[in-house]
């Protein structure tokens, strides 16, 4: 299976807070983000990685190089979903592909589990599997309204819609070649956020799952090292 790590923000928030390594390159339990997530998907049945950074970072592109092989895209993208369709071209195939932001922090076991379940849903016609988690520590959460059988019914900016949305989500996408033709379509239609391609999903009536996870955590702010770095050495005891 391919996995590909969206890597081309700024880092800017962190930047301003005096974090001076760019967010790939921020280390969580000694490791760099980046090669925590190159490890964890290799661990997983990853045959082939691709990384797409952005242009002003050089350090980060070097480093990349040092971590062959891996598929590293290069390309200073406005959003997240911009950054999925610079590797979508690489992603097309008839196979499933799990893609991350490079600042989720999560359970490895957690995480092992999902992949094996991700398999299952594709098996039984799902055409994506999104993590979830009830541990809310964003500053924009986007809320996802949840089914009893876990699949997914929408995804919302506000927890105020009249239905359960306990869950956010966590930033790791299980998704299947038609997911890209729904990506496509949202680029072409002016679309700049993840989560307008994520409602463009359901819209269009791709059938999408949940799968909660305890906790993942997003390295956005300095603070949030030090809760990532806390995160790890409890699920290492």
């Amino acid at each position: 299976m391919k996995y590909a790590i969206l890597a081309a923000g700024e880092g800017s928030r962190l930047h301003k807070e005096g974090v001076e390594e760019p967010k790939p390159l921020v280390k969580i339990g000694g490791e760099y983000l980046v090669d925590r997530l190159c490890r964890i998907f290799r661990q997983n049945g990853a045959n082939e990685i691709a990384v797409v950074c952005n242009d002003r970072t050089p350090q980060v592109y070097g480093h990349l190089k040092t971590l062959s092989p891996l598929h590293v895209h290069v390309e200073s993208t406005p959003s997240s979903m911009h950054s999925l369709f610079a590797l979508s071209r690489w992603l097309k195939s008839e196979d499933p592909f799990l893609v991350t932001t490079v600042d989720t922090i999560f359970d490895e076991v957690e995480f092992g589990r999902y992949i094996m379940s991700f398999q299952l849903a594709v098996a039984e016609g799902y055409d994506a599997m999104m993590v979830v988690t009830d541990y809310i520590d964003d500053e924009k959460p986007l809320y996802v309204d949840v089914a009893d059988d876990f699949t997914i019914r929408g995804f919302f900016d506000t927890a105020d819609y009249p239905a359960d949305k306990r869950y956010v989500s966590g930033g790791i996408y299980g998704l299947t070649p038609q997911t890209l033709e729904v990506l496509e379509r949202c680029i072409r239609d002016g679309e700049c956020r993840m989560r307008n391609f994520q409602r463009a999903l359901v819209a269009e009536g791709l059938r999408l799952k949940a799968y909660p996870f305890t906790k993942v955590l997003d390295i956005d702010h300095k603070g949030d090292i030090r809760k990532a770095e806390e995160f790890v050495r409890e699920l290492q005891k």
